[in-house]
């Protein structure tokens, strides 16, 4: 699934890909990026075991054996989580800090990508019937027991009823239907797809909803729901699964977890996890006053960007910290263009009609992807770290389409494209339409992600090359995603989305022209399905056909098409990939960085070295 907040989004869940007789063909992913610096050794990660203790299904660490006690703090960046329910979520940040409470019955391993069990004891998949068996004995935080009920009351009642965000439910229909859900005994629960459907088995990391505290909050109705757990709730009325659970919030400060006692994960002495007494988020503003903290010692966690990395580097032979590199990035980075040519409820375009005209038309997108110089803004702004972008799918995507070429920046074929359109220069150099209008818009980007900022800068003088007047205006995010998912009022935009490189249908919300992120033309529900594109109608049929077949080199072909179509067209013109550089302090034990978990997707095992 991609958000992003809706948009910057958070890889919450990575796919899954089991072998079973679905028979999904999976192979390795692949890293085409050059390495200029030296990637993070592989680390073999011990997945948990399954154990009973007086009847009671654990999930055992098999990481060192550590020491409990220490507080890990960690940061996020922009003004902190919107909602504390996982359900409600829509932007990256409140993904992070509610999903911390709440297990799903499947996670990831974070080296193979390959499905194991978490809330769940095991699994299995029988072309559409997919067969949960829960650990007996596991209880939420407030000692009841987790049973079949919360996992059937989730997926009916909030899920596949459209409660909260229903990113998830829209990714998993198929051919107008939902999969079905059902309790077989008080332990198992089967799910069955209308079609054998490949991407499901990943939606199965989704969280749990505790049916006895949720349950009121669906009957009071979705606007109520809306509102549910949010970040005014005192933190004693959460009930939880996670290794950790609310203790303290303080708006724009800071949020504090404290271990769960109740959690059902071991170590190999038989002792109840997490090492940690406590997990904090800074909420820090912006990157310049993240960087700050961790220099200052108020951090023990923190992502690099390319700037700082060589700094770091080496402070690292004399500080107390390590710098790791997990890879190539799994999202994307992209500017995109309105192509909503839809009214509002005042009878008015959201765009103005003349730069309706512009966007529309593909010779002017095209300039604009020749014009932009990614060489200069790996070099300049990733500090070299990254490379240049030029499709939907990320750099280590298995699913990538090799065939699309990368190429250079180009003004002459830009302008030759404009001037295929009618566009021109007056002798100053400025550049009018052929209704004679001067060529100028805005350009918006989140305030705060200096990264993105840099990008605008660098893009606003890229364009002015060929005589476009660009207003390059950063504003608060949650502003921005209103202009892109609500409002549609905006010009041009950069921005970013978190993905799998194992999985293109978490894309589905973002491609599909019906979908919650189809951002460059975002439509209201019930719309005319008339009003497409024809290229929007072809990756609709691309998106459905990719999710229903079985075998990687059959689905492979879907994708590769849709990347083209995109190639083509270009509603969203791809940047550049960064590489994902972090920073730990020395004295946490148990780390096993890895490109799909990043740097403490094992918080529980983690400890703290005195």
């Amino acid at each position: 699934m991609k958000k992003a907040g809706y948009v910057v989004l958070v890889i919450v869940l990575i796919a899954l890909f089991l072998h079973s007789c679905v028979n999904i063909d999976t192979p390795e992913p692949q890293q085409p990026m050059n390495k200029q610096f030296q990637e993070t050794e592989a680390i073999n990660y011990p997945a948990p075991k399954n154990v009973t203790i007086d009847g009671i299904d654990y999930r055992q660490s098999q990481a060192p054996i550590g020491k409990f006690g220490g507080t890990l703090v960690a940061s996020t960046i922009g003004e902190g989580p919107k909602t504390f329910n996982p359900f409600n979520s829509k932007d990256n940040i409140s993904s992070l800090l509610s999903e911390i409470m709440y297990d799903g019955l499947l996670t990831t391993h974070p080296i193979t990508g390959e499905p194991i069990p978490k809330l769940a004891e095991s699994f299995n998949v029988n072309g559409r019937e997919y067969l949960i068996k829960l650990r007996h004995g596991v209880k939420w935080s407030d000692g009841k027991p987790i049973t079949a009920d919360d996992v059937v009351f989730t997926w009916q009642n909030i899920i596949f009823d459209g409660y909260g965000n229903t990113s998830t439910r829209d990714s998993i229909i198929v051919d107008g239907k939902l999969p079905t859900v059902e309790k077989i005994d008080d332990y198992t629960v089967k799910f069955t797809t209308p079609e054998p459907f490949a991407p499901f088995i990943r939606m199965l990391s989704s969280p749990i909803a505790p049916k006895h505290i949720f349950m009121p909050a669906v009957k009071k109705g979705k606007a109520y729901f809306d509102t549910f757990l949010s970040t005014n709730t005192p933190p004693k009325d959460f009930v939880t699964s996670g290794a950790f659970r609310l203790k303290e919030y303080v708006p724009a400060q800071r949020v504090v977890y404290e271990r769960n006692p109740n959690y059902y994960v071991i170590n190999k002495e038989d002792k109840k996890l997490p090492y940690l007494d406590k997990l904090v988020y800074l909420i820090v503003g912006d990157i310049n006053n993240e960087v700050l903290k961790f220099e200052g010692g108020e951090l023990d966690v923190i992502g690099l960007q390319g700037a700082n990395v060589a700094r770091f580097k080496e402070l690292e032979k004399h500080s107390n910290f390590k710098v790791y590199n997990l890879g190539p990035s799994t999202g994307t980075m992209f500017l995109s263009m309105n192509l909503n040519t839809r009214k509002n409820d005042k009878g008015k375009f959201n765009v103005d009609p003349k730069k309706q005209r512009w966007f529309l038309d593909k010779n002017f997108r095209q300039a604009v992807d020749y014009a932009i110089d990614r060489k200069n803004m790996v070099f300049n702004i990733a500090n070299g770290l990254g490379a240049p972008l030029f499709t939907a799918e990320s750099l280590n995507s298995i699913f990538l389409n090799k065939d699309l070429k990368s190429y250079d920046r180009n003004l002459e074929k830009a302008n030759e494209l404009l001037k295929k359109s009618g566009f021109y220069r007056n002798k100053k150099g400025k550049l009018f339409d052929k209704e004679n209008n001067p060529v100028e818009f805005d350009l918006y980007t989140n305030a705060g992600n200096t990264e993105r900022e840099a990008i605008g800068v660098m893009v606003k003088q890229d364009l002015e090359d060929l005589g476009m007047k660009v207003n390059f205006k950063p504003i608060e995010f949650n502003t921005l995603v209103n202009k892109l998912v609500n409002t549609y009022d905006w010009d041009m935009v950069i921005m970013g989305l978190t993905g799998s490189p194992l999985e293109p249908n978490g894309g589905k919300n973002v491609w599909m022209s019906d979908g919650t992120l189809h951002m460059f033309n975002q439509r209201p529900a019930g719309y005319n399905k008339d009003d497409r594109f024809d290229w929007e109608k072809r990756i609709d049929d691309i998106y459905v056909k990719g999710a229903l077949a079985t075998k990687f080199q059959d689905r492979k072909k879907f994708y590769d098409e849709y990347q083209a179509i995109a190639y083509e067209e270009k509603p969203f013109i791809y940047i550049y990939s960064p590489l994902i550089i972090s920073a730990i302090r020395t004295r946490f034990q148990n780390l096993y960085p890895s490109m799909l978990g990043g740097l403490t997707h094992n918080i529980e095992e983690i400890y703290e070295e005195k």
